[in-house]
Parts: structure tokens; C-alpha cells; sequence
């Protein structure tokens, strides 16, 4: 089989993986909108819109609207990840084609999940795993843009008990993201106008009390391991780019701490919910740039000298 040529620069991979992660984000916020404002059965059916149309009819007035303006979104975000996919594959760079497959593959699978939601009722269980699925697509696609900018990956930059961290922080911000869309589910907004009626807690069973301290607990574990990695970088004097990526996470955890104990004591606004949820989408695309960080690129020597000579030429 012949080898196609590169086609595409460096440069414009790297924008349409930008543009790509840039989706994966909005679709999640939109999606949280459309809960929000009680539109999750505008459509109630699903793949059509009713049982004869396709797209959202006069009868179904503003939250059809809704419903069938994010389905549309999705078409959008599919055209932009097989955008991804195509750059990719005509670039030079074959390292990236896994992700830039993988990041494709989950859209048809986010929409099937969404479906499901819709033909369920909005069930909270499967409101939580298309969230959690978004989430994956959204750190994914940060890595695969993150990866863009660079000629390859490289070796770690840090010492293993450094890396191992970097991993446990990730693995506590996916505990975090798993216990919101359990406090989610047992509360209110449930995303359907006809069934906010039905009392907290209810929905998922869980005492929404209980579980929102729950996850408060977890989210002082993850700011408290953050900080624990930031000043050992600092002490250690670690690469810049890991030093930065560790801040900025930082900044941003103690930004949605903020706005979620706000939101919490304030009886759960809309607006304070809604930037909570982009909240959580940033904080999944900084631990993703946090894990990326602690590798460096292809061309770079690891960070770590043995000798002071390799220490004098750093």
C-alpha cells in the first residue's frame, strides 16, 4: 500500500487539536445548560426528535429548541474530530494517530450514551456516565494538542515518587468528578422541567447532604496533594513547564472550590451551577496538562543529572 505524503504542518495540527479539545469542552457546558434550564426531554425521543420528526417541532416550544440546538452540536464537534483525524493521518506525526482515533470514536459513543439518557428519562446514572465520558474526551483531546506542540514525547522529567504523584492527583480528580455527578444526581435540576418535583435525594437515593460532604473531603485530598507536589517541585528545583502546569491546577481547584461552596450555601443558582460545570472541565484539562508535563519532549534530555557536570550544562 503506498505511503501518503505529509500534507499538513506542525502549526496546523496543532490548531485543529486545539479546536478539537476547545469542543470537547463546549459540548459539555452546552449539554450543562441544556439541563439547567430543564430542557434534557425538549426531545423526547431519540434518534428523532419526536416520534415523526427529526427536529424539534412549534409544539415543543423553547426547550425543543434547546434539546435538538445541543443534538446539533454533537454533528458539529463529529465534523471536528474527523477533521482531527484526517490532519493527523496526512502529518508526519504517527504518534499521534491513537489518540486522534480514540478522541473520534468516543463522539458516536457520547451520542449513543446521550440517547439512552433521553430514552431513559434522564435516569441519573446514565446522566453521570455521558459527564464522565465527556470528561475523558476532554483530557484526551488536551493531551493529544498538548502532544502537538511537540516533536514526540520524551523521557520523564522528574523522579519516580514525583511521577507517581502527578498519577495520584489524576486519580483523585477522577474520585472528585465521580462524587459531583453523584451530588448532581441527588439533588436538584434534575433536567427535566416536568420532574424537578421530585425531592432531593430521591433521584439516586443517596442523602445529598452526605454526599456533598463526602465530596468536599475529597476535593481538600486532591488540593492538598497538589499543593504537597507544588512545593516539592519548588524545593527540588524541577522543570518550569512542570512547576507551571502544577500552579495553574492549583489556581484553578481553588477557583471551583470557591464557586462550589457558593453555589452549595446559595441554594444551587443556575448561573453558579453552570460555571461550576465549566469548572470542572478546566480542572479535567489541567490535570491532563500535568500529567503531559512531566515528560519531556523527544529532543530533550531528562531533567534529572547524575553528575555535576550534567547539573552545570542544565
Amino acid at each position: 500500500m503506498p505511503v501518503l505524503p505529509s500534507v499538513f504542518s506542525p502549526a496546523t495540527v496543532s490548531r485543529v487539536a486545539l479546536a478539537n479539545a476547545v469542543a470537547n469542552g463546549l459540548i459539555v457546558v452546552t449539554g450543562g445548560a441544556v439541563r439547567l434550564t430543564g430542557s434534557g426531554l425538549g426531545c423526547p425521543t431519540w434518534p428523532r426528535c419526536t416520534s415523526e420528526s427529526f427536529v424539534a417541532t412549534p409544539e415543543l416550544a423553547g426547550h425543543g429548541a434547546i434539546e435538538f440546538g445541543n443534538r446539533l452540536l454533537t454533528f458539529v464537534l463529529a465534523v471536528v474530530a474527523i477533521a482531527t483525524v484526517v490532519v493527523v493521518w496526512r502529518s508526519a506525526r504517527r504518534d499521534l494517530r491513537p489518540l486522534a482515533v480514540v478522541t473520534f470514536l468516543g463522539i458516536p459513543a457520547q451520542a449513543l450514551l446521550g440517547g439512552i439518557t433521553v430514552l431513559t428519562g434522564l435516569n441519573p446514572w446514565t446522566v453521570a456516565a455521558h459527564f464522565l465520558l465527556s470528561a475523558v474526551l476532554v483530557a484526551l483531546a488536551t493531551t493529544l494538542w498538548l502532544r502537538s506542540r511537540e516533536p514526540g514525547v520524551g523521557q520523564p522529567l522528574l523522579r519516580r515518587p514525583f511521577v507517581l504523584l502527578t498519577w495520584g492527583i489524576a486519580a483523585v480528580t477522577a474520585a472528585v468528578l465521580v462524587l459531583g455527578t453523584i451530588v448532581t444526581g441527588s439533588g436538584p435540576h434534575s433536567g427535566d422541567v416536568d420532574s424537578n418535583d421530585v425531592p432531593t435525594g430521591d433521584r439516586m437515593g443517596f442523602d445529598p447532604e452526605l454526599v456533598s460532604q463526602l465530596h468536599a473531603d475529597v476535593v481538600f485530598l486532591l488540593i492538598g496533594l497538589t499543593v504537597a507536589l507544588l512545593v516539592a517541585l519548588y524545593a527540588t528545583d524541577s522543570p518550569g513547564r512542570v512547576r507551571r502546569a502544577a500552579r495553574d491546577l492549583l489556581i484553578v481547584q481553588l477557583a471551583q472550590g470557591v464557586v462550589g461552596y457558593v453555589q452549595y450555601f446559595t441554594d444551587l443558582p443556575i448561573a453558579l451551577v453552570l460555571l461550576h460545570m465549566l469548572g470542572a472541565v478546566l480542572i479535567t484539562a489541567y490535570t491532563a496538562r500535568l500529567v503531559w508535563s512531566v515528560r519531556g519532549p523527544a529532543s530533550e534530555l531528562p531533567l534529572a543529572p547524575s553528575t555535576p557536570e550534567a547539573a552545570a550544562t542544565r
